[in-house]
């Protein structure tokens, strides 16, 4: 007497069924997943061509007035530092000759 397989058959071919449902599945949520991927890159790259750049630019433009500022301060104290260092100079030289 040969034992009946028609039940283990059947649950075998439910698996395979449930099996292939769920590669399916899968395969939908990893290009799902891709195409969000590209849109939030796209949505990150446009938001920052529209703000993010020209803001850039603007704080670029202010660092580089602020570094022409800096320099003329600073010319202007050397030259100030150096105007003091002659006067003191000529101040010395003249009290020697006086004394």
């Amino acid at each position: 007497m040969t034992p009946d397989l028609s039940t283990t058959s059947a649950l075998l071919g439910v698996m395979a069924a449930v099996s292939l449902l769920e590669a399916l599945a899968l395969i939908a949520l990893i290009a799902g997943g891709l195409l969000l991927y590209r849109r939030v890159t796209r949505l990150i790259a446009g938001i920052e061509e529209r703000q993010v750049a020209p803001v850039a630019a603007r704080v670029n433009a202010i660092l580089d007035d602020v570094k022409g500022v800096t320099k003329v301060a600073k010319d202007a104290a050397e030259s100030a530092d150096g105007g003091v260092r002659w006067g003191l100079a000529w101040l010395l030289r003249r009290l020697r000759r006086g004394a």
